[in-house]
Formats: C-alpha cells, structure tokens, sequence
C-alpha cells in the first residue's frame, strides 16, 4: 500500500519493528477458538501476524485512509471503522459466548480511557496486550508505597492481574515519541458490577489530595459528608500507603452508610 502518514490528531505512532511486532503477536498467542479484537491495526502490520490464527477477529479503526487497504489485505475480518472508546462491545461477543481478547498498540492520549472501558467491560473481556507509554505501565503495575502507585494501580488490581512484558525503545516507531513504552498484559479476575462504581468513586476520592491524609482527601471529596472513623481504615494514612483491602473496607463502608448497592 503507499505509504500512510501518521496524523498527530489520532496519536498514530506506527511500529514497524518486526522484532517487537512478532514479541506482542507472541505475547497475545492467538488460538483457534478465540475472538480477537485489535484497537487501531493502522497499516495492518500487527494484523497480519494474528491473521488466520483465531476464530473471530474484529478490527477497530478511526482513520477512514486505511480501511480500504486492511479489507482487501485481511478477508473475513471484522474491520470497524470507529473509536474503540464509542463502540458497542457486546455485539462483538461471539455466537459461543466467545469473550474479547483484546490487542493494541494505544495512542498516548487515549490511554488511561481505553483501560478504564475494559474495566468496565470486564465482564466481556478475558484479557488485552497494550503497547503503552512506559510511566503509565509502570502505574498499571505498582505496588503499594511506590511513586507510580495510583488510581490506575489500584483499580486494575482489583479487576485484574497485571503483566509488565517488555520496555520499548523510541525508536522502532515512526514518528519517534519522545518517551519510551512498554507492553503490557492484563488479565481480568473480577467483572464489573454497578456496585463497582462505589468502589471507583471511593479510590478516586482517597487519591484527590495525593499529598495529603485520607482524612483530608475524602473530606474534600463527594463523601465529605460521610465521617469515615468507623471504617477500619487508618484516616492518617495517605492513599499511596493503602493495599486493596483498605480501599475495599472505605468503600464497603461508604455503601453501609448511604445505603448504596
């Protein structure tokens, strides 16, 4: 095909690295019976490693340049042309009751969006190998009382378990970002419920001072009319300084007292 320029306006950094194209093919190991679904397959190079090997494939991609291209190099493939983060994902579930498996080298700018649908899809997805920039992976993966522990860290812990794979250089990516990335796995352990949303709510209420004790965070939150002392969590604490079963016990009690589900 001609040569595609990224656009900035869609985030497009393309890899084309055959190397590290062919670890994240292997990372994700398509098998026969499964329902893949790429986020912005680009030029196809990532495809056309997958292509044949499952059962379903569904393709997602908001630059109209390159739809032609992937429907005549890829037959049988579900090519949508669309945002990932405005399409309807249960149709994509297959006739078997097949979940997702989803792959994607992700824009920078859309990062944290993507990974917060799939936790809201968790229930639809088994699990997602994203290409990310490399501060956020290392969030996605920290550990209690580390400078990378976050909201993200903390939700993703508790709908899944989290793989960091490799770090990649700036340069197998045209245009160069300025920062490195890095892949990571996620495997989804828990589905989402509507009464998840508590929980969602309460980890970004306790980590909205990050500097500050929970105490002050969570008084200046949507809970500031809640008074967590009974809650078995130690209010002097900073967010970073909680496991998940802290978060866990600030929003089991957030739900006992305003009568939530």
């Amino acid at each position: 095909m001609v040569r595609i320029q990224p656009l900035k306006k869609f985030g497009q950094n393309y890899l084309s690295d055959k190397n590290i194209l062919r670890k994240i093919a292997d990372e994700i190991s398509p098998l026969p019976g499964d329902n893949l679904l790429e986020i912005g397959p680009g030029t196809g190079s990532l495809t056309e490693l997958m292509y044949g090997k499952s059962k379903i494939f569904t393709a997602v991609e908001i630059d109209t340049r390159v739809i032609e291209d992937l429907k005549q190099r890829f037959p049988g493939i579900n090519i949508i042309l669309g945002d990932f983060l405005k399409i309807e994902l249960p149709p994509l579930i297959g006739s078997g009751n097949e979940k997702l498996r989803i792959v994607g080298n992700i824009p920078y700018n859309i990062t944290s969006p993507v990974i917060f649908r799939i936790i809201r899809y968790s229930g639809l997805i088994t699990d997602a190998v994203l290409l990310v920039q490399h501060e956020v992976a290392q969030r996605m993966s920290a550990s209690k009382g580390s400078k990378d522990y976050s909201i993200l860290s903390v939700l993703l812990k508790y709908f899944a378990e989290v793989k960091y794979c490799f770090k990649v250089s700036p340069n197998v990516f045209y245009p160069r970002p300025k920062v490195s990335s890095a892949l990571v796995h996620i495997f989804i352990k828990k589905d989402f419920t509507e009464s998840d949303a508590v929980f969602i709510k309460t980890v970004k209420a306790a980590f909205g001072n990050r500097r500050k004790t929970l105490k002050n965070s969570l008084g200046n939150s949507i809970f500031a009319d809640i008074n967590f002392h009974d809650s078995g969590v130690d209010l002097n604490k900073r967010a970073e300084q909680l496991d998940l079963d802290d978060f866990i016990k600030l929003s089991d009690y957030v739900r006992s007292v305003s009568g939530s589900s």
